[in-house]
């Protein structure tokens, strides 16, 4: 169980209220998603890099970049729902990750060249200024592994990744 102050609390405690219901015979099960559900028609925390980028005229990354988000395709993510709800075992959790860890300073990157702006690095004390709400989580290093789930229902991501889905360029059409 987390601290009761973490940011963690909140999610265990609902899934924690899902997952009871297993005990009562109903087949539930919890599915995690990364920070990054990426693609067509993403209004989540990619577009809001995209559009601070824009507003500050600078592709940034905290430190060195060499932190990474993982990342599930849209498609995909819905892909496991669907499988989530034909074939888990009741109280199982599950973890739609596509990818380990993209680094951030390659997000960045790719931010930068579609929209022709200097790539640059931040001191982690300014990344709340730059980024706002999003500067903590930008900050963070969090891996994470979906191959329990991939071998538990046989899923197999297939979308594009998070970077060659940026390529595609959907995601800078104003």
């Amino acid at each position: 169980m987390p601290d009761p102050g973490s940011p963690a609390a909140p999610r265990f405690a609902s899934e924690e209220a899902a997952l009871s219901f297993a005990a009562r015979s109903v087949r539930v099960s919890v599915v995690r998603l990364p920070p990054s559900v990426h693609g067509d028609g993403d209004h989540g925390f990619v577009p809001r890099l995209i559009s601070i980028a824009r507003a500050k005229r600078v592709s940034a990354y905290v430190s060195d970049g060499s932190n990474r988000w993982p990342a599930v395709h849209r498609l995909d993510a819905a892909h496991l729902f669907r499988l989530a709800l034909e074939a888990a075992p009741a109280g199982t959790r599950l973890h739609g990750v596509g990818e380990e860890g993209v680094p951030v300073r390659d997000i960045a990157e790719v931010i930068g060249r579609h929209l022709e702006l200097p790539v640059t690095a931040i001191p982690p004390e300014e990344a709340y200024d730059h980024f706002g709400f999003l500067g903590p989580i930008f900050s963070l290093d969090c891996p994470a592994s979906s191959t329990l789930t991939q071998k538990q229902l046989d899923w197999q991501p297939a979308q594009p990744a998070l970077l060659p889905d940026l390529d595609e360029g959907h995601y800078f059409n104003d």
